[in-house]
């Protein structure tokens, strides 16, 4: 059965997935997994540098909503792969909207995987000082 629970602010549907997604991390979160990436590492690793304990806040809120799993895949020290639920994958068609409008209103923006040529856009190496361009890998 399926109980309605109260809302944190109206029973409007954007507002609740605002209250769930609405952070400027967790939907970069959502499109790597979707882009294939699995690990807290590979997570860690993105061209937007999403900090370490906030990376860890928004794994676990991702989780208690039911957007993404974890699975461990060693025992120690305990380390998890992530991937998304029928909940998250869904999420994709929210990004592509993302994406057409980005691409049509924000001058100069490119999809993760292609730079401004139509190339490949290469994630930042690890421990790379060098600062990704706002914009430019989104």
């Amino acid at each position: 059965m399926n109980t309605a629970r109260p809302f944190a602010r109206s029973a409007c549907a954007i507002a609740n997935s605002l209250d769930i997604l609405g952070d400027k991390w967790s939907l970069l979160v959502v499109r790597d997994l979707l882009h294939g990436k699995h690990t807290y590492g590979e997570l860690a690793l993105s061209p937007e540098r999403i900090p370490t304990n906030i990376l860890a806040d928004r794994l676990k809120r991702l989780e208690s909503t039911g957007i993404i799993t974890s699975t461990p895949y060693q025992q120690r020290p305990v380390r998890y792969s992530y991937s998304l639920t029928p909940k998250g994958s869904a999420l994709g068609e929210v990004l592509l909207a993302f994406v057409r409008w980005g691409k049509q209103h924000i001058p100069g923006t490119v999809t993760l995987n292609q730079g401004r040529a139509g190339g490949e856009v290469a994630a930042p190496a690890r421990n790379s000082r060098r600062r990704v361009r706002p914009g430019a890998a989104k």
